[in-house]
């Protein structure tokens, strides 16, 4: 049975033609070559319709142009060697190689960089190995080419020119990119994704800067409308300490004119006449006064009064008041602040220290306007949740803090 192939016994090279082995003697001046039943490997490469004899060439042409796709048609390439048939000639050889089977196809020569071709011959080489190692190194570069030649060198059909089916040449045809517009167009995509992430965070940032303005500004209303209504608070506190001190002075004013009568009663003096343009001036206002109706006192009116007589129930334990009041004050706090506690709602009336602070000096009345209400055994004070009137208690307060911060409060 004749042989598949013809293996040089110099270097182990497999060919699959007396012709290669010619070729292969003349390139090497290898003379010893034998026949071996193993077929000559052919893969071709789906990419570019490279044939490769070997794994190692299979790899670098992967690594060189990252095709990895390739055809086993060894066995459809494979037949006897012919000892005894004539030379072909090379192009021949080399359309079989191409081809790798028996299928009728147009071969032409590849496409290559006409500058770099150029550049090739003139260092030397020649048109077809200049071709070969444009085609099968992708046209990459000169630098390329060179390293692709370096490796070649020892080919047999080095200088011959490839050929390439004219469909996958048309293919090749095709516009690539180089190393260099790739790394162009690379930055490109970068700069562009850079700028898009720019512009997105800018529009965060945008949007961020409005959230913060928004909350800028409520906080500002709230604080502005919290000033309005401390300023209203202090206006309404000022306002009843001038009634208070008004009355005060009042007061005063009507004790001091009692004594002066009394003294001049003592001294045997006569009453002093008022003058005629007091009554005249009094006379319109008492009869604007009996024209008014009647108005009832208000919740704040009787606190007031309640307050008034604890003071002057109490006039020589002045310490023992404000003490009072401060604890009423406590209670009153207590249950603005925690409505929800059923503790700060109930009082034990016997319990010896409320008696002490508030108990004994009438504070309990005070309470009772506040809402508390007695149980049925009078053991506790209590203030249901349902009638826990914030405003009441705020009025509560007020009155309390006017009777603590101003001297002349139940003074007479």
């Amino acid at each position: 049975m004749a042989g598949l192939s013809l293996r040089c016994g110099d270097c182990g090279v497999q060919l699959r033609s007396v012709e290669e082995a010619q070729a292969h003697a003349e390139a090497t001046s290898h003379t010893n070559f034998a026949e071996s039943a193993e077929a000559v490997l052919n893969l071709i490469c789906a990419g570019c319709g490279k044939p490769c004899r070997s794994q190692t060439e299979v790899d670098l042409h992967t690594k060189r142009t990252g095709h990895a796709e390739f055809t086993d048609k060894t066995m459809e390439a494979a037949k006897p060697i012919d000892l005894e048939a004539p030379l072909k000639p090379a192009s021949e050889a080399m359309d079989v190689d191409a081809s790798g089977s028996g299928e009728s196809q147009e071969m032409v020569a590849p496409e290559v960089n006409k500058e770099m071709l150029a550049d090739l011959e003139s260092m030397g080489f020649s048109m077809g190995r200049a071709t070969r190692a444009l085609h099968f190194s992708s046209n990459s570069t000169i630098e390329g080419v060179i390293n692709w030649l370096s490796e070649h060198q020892e080919d047999p059909d080095i200088d011959e020119m490839p050929m390439v089916p004219a469909i996958s040449n048309a293919e090749a045809n095709k516009p690539s990119l180089t190393p260099e517009e790739k790394k162009i167009k690379a930055q490109e995509l970068r700069e562009r994704a850079r700028k898009k992430k720019e512009e997105e965070e800018r529009r965060m940032e945008r949007e961020r800067e409005k959230e913060r303005i928004r909350i800028g500004k409520e906080l500002l209303e709230a604080k502005r409308m919290e000033e309005v209504n401390e300023r209203k608070r202090i206006i309404e506190l000022r306002r009843l300490e001038k009634e208070e001190e008004r009355r005060a002075r009042e007061k005063i004013r009507q004790k001091l004119e009692e004594d002066k009568a009394e003294r001049r009663r003592k001294l045997g003096l006569p009453a002093e006449v008022p003058s005629a343009s007091k009554p005249s001036a009094a006379l319109p206002i008492e009869e604007k006064k009996s024209a008014l109706p009647v108005r009832p006192a208000t919740k704040a009116e009787r606190m007031r009064d309640c307050l008034r007589n604890i003071k002057q129930q109490n006039k020589e334990e002045d310490a023992k008041v404000k003490r009072a009041f401060r604890t009423l004050l406590t209670y009153i706090g207590n249950v603005v602040k925690s409505p929800e506690e059923d503790k700060f709602r109930k009082i034990r009336l016997s319990n010896a220290t409320f008696q002490e602070r508030v108990g004994n000096l009438g504070g309990t009345q005070f309470l009772e306007l506040c809402g508390f209400e007695k149980l049925e055994d009078n053991e506790f004070l209590f203030l249901a949740r349902d009638k826990v009137d914030k405003a009441i208690l705020n009025t509560a307060g007020a009155e309390l803090n006017s009777a603590i911060t101003n001297p002349f409060f139940g003074v007479l």
